[in-house]
């Protein structure tokens, strides 16, 4: 598991960097004491998981996370300060520690973090291994699904919807003739269901009906047919590009 800290304080920097070195799976591929430094890095880099200050000498990491996203990695926040509590938590973080970092609580986030990674590698081939198998038996394109709003089911031909979009525990499903259907559940609960007919998961927040992507642009979205763009991670782009090629 590849992990980038920003931290600038030198002495916490090095205790964090003792700590981790002795966890086997963990790799340290970079670390920062500046926040523009660390904007111009960890996007190339590609961690894992970040531990984050939240004040650093020249800003706030909330401001580099709203540059940058979060949807390729998780964060897990270090500070002196617990009043950062809430805005850390609606931001999606992992974790949030308070100064000074003990070990065994660096070792518990970063061991909770490994294995929600272990898991999602997991029902990613799981998912792959369902869309195989629907495939190969040629599962009807008239599938429907049943999507529970706060006022009524209603029930939808998998093929009319266009993409779903979560938001904090919710779902929007957008239908071709530019319908939206609200639900409260999160968008992981319906990939599974949604994978095998050609659906794709181009971003933490986006899943998109690969039948009705009309461009992908190298910037890092796809334009749909009704014109919406949507951003594909770079976490993603990999499995975007497989989905071009193998257009017929």
């Amino acid at each position: 598991m590849k992990l980038y800290i920003l931290e600038d304080e030198a002495r916490i920097l090095q205790d964090i960097l003792q700590i981790v070195q002795r966890i086997d799976y963990v790799e340290v591929i970079g670390y920062a004491s500046e926040i523009s430094k660390a904007a111009k890095e960890i996007p190339g880099l590609r961690p894992d998981i970040i531990l984050a200050d939240i004040r650093l000498k020249d800003g706030n990491s909330f401001n580099l996370f709203d540059q940058i996203g979060t949807s390729d990695f998780q964060v897990i926040f270090l500070t002196a300060f617990d009043q950062y509590a809430i805005q850390a938590l609606n931001l999606g973080a992992f974790g949030y520690l308070l100064k000074p970092v003990d070990e065994e609580s660096l070792r518990t986030a970063l061991d909770k973090c490994f294995n929600y990674r272990k898991q999602e590698s997991f029902d990613q081939q799981q998912l792959a291994i369902a869309k195989d198998y629907y495939l190969s038996q040629e599962v009807s394109l008239n599938k429907r699904i049943a999507l529970k709003t706060f006022e009524c089911i209603e029930v939808v031909a998998i093929k009319e919807i266009m993409y779903c979009k979560g938001d904090k525990g919710y779902t929007t499903f957008v239908l071709i003739d530019a319908k939206e259907i609200l639900v409260s559940k999160g968008l992981k609960e319906y990939e599974p269901l949604l994978y095998p007919f050609g659906f794709v998961r181009c971003h933490q927040s986006y899943m998109v009906n690969f039948a009705y992507v009309k461009k992908y642009y190298r910037e890092g979205y796809l334009q749909m047919e009704n014109g919406e763009k949507i951003q594909v991670s770079s976490r993603k782009k990999e499995e975007v590009m497989r989905c071009l090629e193998n257009i017929a």
